[in-house]
């Protein structure tokens, strides 16, 4: 039922015109929202590679819009871009597992500073009041054997993700196939539907401009730590790069997860002052560019605050698990698209989320263009 004017002037949804109080109108809102992210958390397992296969392809869809335009054919077109894909995909990931093999076969030489560090642990907390066999048992992790049993589990886990790689692949091919003429039936279905269509193109452009940002952080955080880490004589230096590039791509928290390992061996090495030096200087690089720079550059490029973007992190995550992080901000901008930018009643919360207001997505396009708003599709 199509909405009209009140009285004042406002427009009246068609929920309102039976006699529905607007709170309850929210409350069976809030309860469509819980069923809907349920059944998020219950297939994430599909719909995270899903998710990110989309990602991976309207990040690379101008390749194929560009060998078009160039003459070349619909089907090499689409060849090329699935084929870029799998090739950044397989190197990223060969490289990621041959660097924690390395790391594998690296732990063993630590058992020595191991053992120290957990005497060390012990005495420490025996001085501070602990019983010495309940101290013992606190520090008992500290040894070689559970550390590399940990990183075995890590090389195991990237292993077993081999069935979720091939779906992934199988779901890339099959979207890379139809990017190719995705773009002719949007302007099909933008005469009837311009507001979706809008929506769609602005999460599209969105999502690439994140990813551009964060791969442009990601590879000088990536130079700046790997340079680091090497001046400082911490093993497998490339692999800690690797691993700060990666999780560039987490919005704010992202270098704490690369900090870890980097710590941890500084610790071994050099002690207890190597590892504050280690810290000390990726918080010094990695928490200025990452969580100072970094987020005000996405949030002017994407149109969400710090604050969204924080909290999509810790949504996402929560409902997919950890593709959610990877994924928190193309994820955000697809839902904000459809269910912001497509109903202009509710375009106001653009400027709630956004970092510059509601300048992004269709309605700020029209705004700056001078253009009246679109009539709402019936």
């Amino acid at each position: 039922m199509r909405g009209h004017a009140n009285g004042a002037g406002r427009p009246v949804t068609g929920a309102e015109t039976i006699g529905l109080p607007r709170g309850l109108i929210v409350l069976l809102g809030l309860a469509a929202a819980v069923v809907a992210v349920a059944g998020l958390r219950v297939f994430a397992e599909i719909l995270a590679p899903v998710l990110l296969a989309l990602m991976l392809t309207v990040t690379a869809s101008p390749l194929s819009t560009w060998l078009i335009r160039r003459g070349t054919p619909a089907w090499l077109a689409a060849g090329a871009l699935v084929v870029t894909v799998y090739v950044v995909l397989i190197a990223l990931g060969t490289a990621l597992t041959v660097s924690v093999a390395r790391l594998v076969d690296l732990l063993p030489q630590y058992r020595t500073q191991l053992a120290d560090l957990r005497a060390g642990a012990a005495g420490a907390l025996t001085d501070l009041g602990f019983d010495p066999q309940r101290a013992g048992d606190l520090t008992g992790s500290l040894q070689s054997g559970t550390l590399t049993d940990l990183v075995q589990g890590l090389l195991g886990g990237l292993l077993a993700t081999a069935s979720n790689t091939l779906f992934l692949l199988a779901v890339l091919l099959f979207l890379g196939l139809d990017a190719v003429s995705f773009p002719a039936r949007l302007n099909r279905a933008a005469t009837q539907r311009p507001e979706l269509v809008g929506a769609l193109r602005s999460f599209a452009g969105g999502t690439r401009r994140y990813l551009l940002v964060s791969t442009i952080f990601g590879l000088v955080v990536a130079v700046i730590d790997t340079l680091v880490l090497w001046a400082l004589d911490i093993p497998l230096p490339l692999l800690w790069g690797l691993l700060s590039f990666i999780t560039n791509y987490i919005p704010n928290i992202g270098f704490v997860v690369g900090l870890v390992p980097p710590a941890l061996l500084g610790l071994l090495e050099g002690g207890v002052p190597l590892m504050t030096t280690v810290i000390g200087l990726y918080c010094l690089v990695n928490f200025v560019i990452q969580s100072v720079i970094q987020p005000k550059v996405v949030g002017d490029a994407v149109g969400l605050s710090a604050t969204t973007s924080f909290l999509s992190l810790v949504f996402w995550t929560w409902v997919l698990g950890p593709l959610g992080a990877l994924l928190a901000i193309p994820l955000s901008l697809l839902t904000k698209g459809l269910l912001v930018d497509i109903d202009p009643r509710t375009r106001w919360i653009d400027s709630l989320i956004s970092a510059a207001g509601p300048a992004a997505g269709p309605a700020g396009d029209r705004r700056r263009s001078g253009r009246a708003p679109a009539a709402e599709p019936r």
